[in-house]
């Protein structure tokens, strides 16, 4: 058996895969890195459980074809000490039995080497159900799958972990999901080849057992904990009590899920990324503990300072009652959990600054942080996001980032570069000055609907990074706001995992479009070539945000210039940026009139939707060119109405009523047209959203506020005033039917209204009659129960290829 193997490998080695010109052989890693692989491998399932969960990813993905391939096991040595996968002809002689046989270090990398066969011996295609799904008709027969040839082919990661997740993914993508959508997610990980997720699912419940042995009352921490749709913010203290209070049925029914969701990880060889305490405590703890070092924090994005959901508490890391707490969170989790991981996510100083810059300050509070931590595992890996660096950069200057990134051991801590696809820190900080980090994608904000992408930077990004002087880069990593969108950026980003040069984008495209449609067409071929250069390549340094005026509507008075923005402190809502950097403003430098982002040709990107529209009879019974081209159309109609909504704007300030009047019933039609466009799609259906979440609840009451929840996440977001929206509102903004014509369009509608009225009576725009008009009926809205299809209606292609002739003939 060992000289087949040794043969095997000998072949294997000098083979070229057809997509990696050139196999690593090996990968430097710290020795403190090497030292927590190693421990981390120790706690992994025995091999026997994970090639069953690997075998149950194929079942559910490929039924027919469950006999059809092998899944083993295998030693790091058989990979050169690295995390790898072997794909090879199956040598047996059963009838009807495996023909491909393929091993990995673990159930993780077996996932991914079958991922990688079906995708480039048998050109199909995985994505996300609500990003057109699978592509799996190309898959030849059981009996006649392609063999590999000259040996097999092996694929070693080049870096050690794939990270996977924001902490606010959980609130804009997550929240509503029962286990059947959740096994999927992971099945989607498992193929993606991400073996570092974030596990954040039902923290709320052990807070609630480690609180309450601090006295803490069940009616303290509904004041604390958040509504189910803005929990994160209430997990990092933005806010506390808005949406809630949180049922018991919802603290039990997210713990038993969170047990599922750690067991089937844990099952597939990943290493579960837990959370630890950041510092954000109750109100009633400052009474409880009266001489603690707990500081109220100032205002987090509220419209008057509300005190119901405004101004949390902090416990100081420097206050012994710190560490106590933190150690207690630390030790309920192993208790409910089991020895499942050593890495811990925590952000104490996201958006929050310590009180002074003085460095050995600085190094005591990070220190104390990480003893929270390594008092409840003695093993604990601290793990951080870097995005603090960029955001509050006058604060931490290289004296600062080097006393907290050396507070604690050397290897015990890890820093995600969150937006190194965009402002890599690592370029400027000297490999974050020696301490190990892991290049991330952020790219989407909010969950929002843009066709969005830097293709390049993904491509050559993680390459650069890992083979830079010094690196310290010991993984790849998607921290996305909300997933489901854009597919092509995350199967592309997930490839990074496993590609130890760059991919050239232009020839992987041609690649991806046969596989995800299933067929080579020219016209395809081309679209994707011009989408690749416009709007997959955004080299303008803006973190996009959608801002189309359709979903995130002005809040202005057109002849006064001015503009209702929201603060400086906190313009991007999760990720505040420095000032003048706000991807919020709508104010364009060189205008004074509002400025959607649009970094390409929109006249190029009408010109690949045309390509589209002609390949439209070769495709029309396929789901994912079906999503691709409702979601193209829809980016074209909603780059057009921004166009239409200035020449409103611009006609108003001539008081040319019957142009305004025009341009502004265009804008509304648009509406009205894009959400018929996306009804046709199931997966761009507010009702969808809502039926999920009342799906969740147990009683009437649960009902209405999972619903309400859910409704005021993706509109008004945060409180208002009779006269004032929500400073975060249309952060979280969606293009889905629905939401369109019962949401956009009444505010656009008595927009205009307002705005004509104005010029026939000849007397000044009110906007606060406006705003009070609209912010009354969104509150209705927010509150309101009825139903919305969650089901496609209409032909899309007969409905795109209309409304291209309708608006570009």
């Amino acid at each position: 058996m060992k000289i087949i193997i040794a043969d095997c490998l000998f072949h294997v080695l000098i083979i070229l895969t057809l997509f990696i010109s050139r196999l690593p052989l090996s990968f430097s890693t710290t020795e403190e890195i090497q030292v927590i692989l190693t421990r981390l491998d120790s706690k992994r399932s025995c091999p026997s459980v994970q090639e069953s969960a690997a075998k149950a990813v194929l079942g559910r993905l490929l039924p027919t074809h469950f006999h059809s391939f092998d899944f083993k096991i295998v030693s790091k040595d058989v990979c050169g000490g690295q995390g790898c996968f072997l794909i090879e002809n199956y040598h047996g002689s059963s009838q009807n039995g495996p023909e491909i046989i393929i091993k990995g270090t673990t159930a993780v990398e077996i996932a991914s080497g079958f991922h990688w066969y079906i995708k480039y011996f048998c050109g199909a295609h995985v994505s996300w159900d609500k990003t057109g799904g699978v592509q799996l008709a190309s898959v030849p027969k059981p009996g006649l799958l392609p063999i590999v040839k000259d040996g097999g082919v092996l694929v070693q990661r080049p870096v050690p972990w794939n990270y996977y997740q924001n902490v606010v993914t959980s609130s804009y993508s997550y929240i509503w999901w029962d286990w059947e959508r959740w096994e999927k997610e992971i099945d989607w990980m498992a193929l993606q080849g991400i073996n570092l997720p974030l596990a954040f699912t039902g923290q709320e419940a052990i807070w609630q057992k480690v609180f309450m042995g601090f006295n803490i009352t069940m009616e303290d921490l509904n004041d604390f904990f958040g509504g189910p749709a803005f929990l994160a913010w209430a997990r990092m203290g933005n806010l506390h009590g808005w949406g809630g209070p949180l049922s018991e049925n919802w603290l039990n029914q997210q713990l038993v899920l969170q047990k599922k969701i750690l067991s089937r990880m844990l099952e597939l060889g990943m290493t579960p990324v837990l959370p630890s305490f950041s510092g954000n405590v109750p109100a009633a703890l400052k009474t409880i503990f009266p001489t603690a070092n707990i500081t109220r924090l100032g205002d987090w994005n509220t419209v008057d300072g509300d005190p119901r959901w405004c101004c949390t508490y902090l416990l100081n890391p420097s206050d012994p009652l710190f560490v106590e707490i933190g150690e207690a969170f630390i030790r309920m989790q192993i208790k409910e959990y089991g020895d499942v991981t050593d890495i811990y996510n925590c952000d104490t100083f996201n958006e929050n600054s310590p009180p002074t810059n003085d460095p050995t300050y600085i190094s005591s509070l990070g220190a104390a942080v990480f003893k929270a931590m390594s008092n409840g595992d003695k093993d604990a890996v601290w793990l951080m996001q870097g995005w603090l660096f960029y955001s509050e950069s006058t604060f931490w200057k290289p004296p600062q980032m080097k006393a907290l990134l050396h507070s604690v051991p050397v290897g015990k801590m890890i820093v995600l570069d969150l937006f190194a696809d965009v402002k890599p820190i690592w370029a400027t900080s000297s490999q974050f000055y020696g301490t190990p980090y892991v290049w991330c994608l952020l790219h989407n904000f909010g969950g929002n609907i843009e066709m969005y992408g830097t293709l390049d930077a993904i491509s050559s990004g993680p390459v650069d990074a890992r083979i830079s002087k010094n690196s310290t880069m010991v993984g790849v990593g998607m921290c996305m706001e909300g997933i489901e969108q854009n597919p092509v950026v995350y199967e592309l980003m997930s490839e990074t995992a496993f590609r130890e040069e760059k991919v050239q984008v232009l020839e992987w495209l041609k690649t991806y479009t046969h596989r995800r449609y299933g067929k080579s067409i020219q016209q395809i071929e081309e679209a994707w070539a011009i989408l690749y250069h416009t709007v997959y390549n955004c080299t303008d340094g803006i973190a996009d945000h959608n801002t189309d005026f359709i979903v995130k509507f002005p809040d202005w008075d057109p002849s006064t210039n001015s503009v209702s923005q929201p603060s400086n402190r906190n313009n991007t809502h999760t990720y505040s940026l420095k000032t003048g950097t706000s991807r919020f403003s709508f104010l364009d430098s060189s205008s004074d009139l509002p400025q959607a982002h649009l970094w390409y040709s929109t006249h190029e990107v009408v010109n690949a939707l045309k390509l589209f529209l002609e390949a439209g009879n070769d495709l029309a019974g396929s789901l994912t060119y079906r999503y691709d081209l409702v979601d193209l159309t829809r980016q074209v109609l909603s780059k057009l109405a921004n166009k239409v909504y200035l020449d409103a704007v611009k006609a108003f300030r001539r008081k040319d009523v019957k142009a305004l009047n025009f341009h502004g019933q265009k804008f509304i039609q648009l509406i009205k047209d894009i959400d018929v466009l996306v009804a046709s799609d199931d997966n761009f259906l507010l009702g969808t959203w809502l039926e999920s979440a009342k799906m969740l609840a147990k009683n009437p009451s649960e009902m209405r506020q999972y619903e309400w929840n859910a409704r005021t996440q993706v509109t008004m977001w945060f409180d208002t005033t009779a006269t004032n929206q929500s400073q975060l509102h249309d952060y979280a903004n969606k293009f889905w039917s629905g939401l369109l014509e019962g949401y956009y369009l009444p505010r656009a509608s008595s927009y205009f209204n307002h705005l004509l009225k104005s010029l026939e009576k000849n007397e000044s725009f009110n906007i606060v009659e406006w705003r009070k008009q609209w912010i009354s009926f969104s509150n209705k809205w927010q509150q309101g129960v009825e139903l919305y299809p969650a089901k496609a209606k209409g032909d899309f292609l007969a409905i795109a290829k209309a409304l291209f002739e309708k608006y570009f003939s």
